[in-house]
């Protein structure tokens, strides 16, 4: 992403359709947080959420296992779809750890979420990928940037996290998710990495504090052709092609709270 104003993320948020998005991505987080099982029952709709968003992060990045095997598996180590699995469901767990940092260190956050999807540390691990390095990052199939322009606009995205914006939560989480989409910044795990950090700027910008709203649900039941689609418009960096992409994101998140909607409606009717 690449724009001269002082604010980019906020004149993003300006784009037509965006804003549209913007108020019923709110609307419905609004509503799902009114729910009357919310008052009781928020800590068991976090970990829930937690799941199946990873559930759906893992099967964008070519994991597709039905819920209940997710939730029954325990060694996922077995083979490579297992360990992308086992990935998405800790960095499920450690983005939550990671929120007080992401404002001033959004590069170390992103070095440790590589590092716990990963799981392993070999020296590609937790760090960007240096010249010369495979890449091994399914269903993105874009130009891969070399590794001083990877260096580089990490370091812009980083500026404009710690700098702050205006933009709204849905804005800022689609740039930082398309980003780092575009970029594929580690040898092994960047999908997933990318869908980590927009739960993580959703979840710290107060838009969905308690972490119940998981877009990466959305972006699974979009569908991967959907999602690279709308990729393909962020990587445009026309106007058209990021509000494509902002709108699809937003979305996808709406999508997450029909499905922690229907988790709450389960729960107050005695069901999960």
């Amino acid at each position: 992403m690449s724009t001269h104003a002082a604010d980019p993320l906020a004149a993003l948020a300006a784009l037509p359709g965006v804003p549209d998005a913007v108020d019923s991505v709110r609307k419905a987080v609004d509503r799902v947080y009114g729910h009357r099982v919310m008052r009781r029952r928020s800590n068991e709709i976090s970990s829930e959420a937690a799941l199946r968003g990873a559930r759906g992060s893992a099967a964008l990045s070519g994991a597709d296992w039905a819920l209940e095997e997710v939730r029954r598996r325990t060694d996922f180590s077995a083979d490579p779809e297992a360990r992308t699995v086992g990935a998405a469901l800790r960095l499920g767990v450690e983005v939550g750890q990671l929120l007080s940092i992401w404002r001033q260190s959004p590069l170390r956050v992103l070095a440790r979420l590589h590092l716990v999807a990963a799981g392993d540390a070999a020296d590609s691990v937790g760090r960007p990928r240096q010249a010369g390095e495979i890449v091994d990052e399914p269903l993105i199939e874009a130009p891969l940037p070399d590794a001083a322009e990877v260096a580089a606009r990490l370091d812009g995205l980083a500026e404009l996290i710690v700098a702050g914006t205006s933009a709204p939560a849905l804005v800022t989480a689609s740039v930082v998710h398309g980003e780092l989409l575009a970029l594929r910044p580690f040898t092994s795990y960047s999908g997933l990495v990318a869908r980590a950090a927009e739960r993580l700027v959703l979840v710290g910008s107060g838009l969905d504090p308690k972490a119940i709203c998981p877009a990466e649900v959305g972006h699974a039941e979009l569908g991967r052709a959907a999602y690279v689609a709308a990729l393909d418009g962020y990587l445009s960096g026309t106007p058209e092609g990021m509000a494509q992409w902002i709108t699809h994101c937003g979305r996808a998140v709406e999508l997450g709270v029909r499905e922690t909607t229907a988790v709450c409606e389960a729960l107050q009717r005695g069901a999960a």
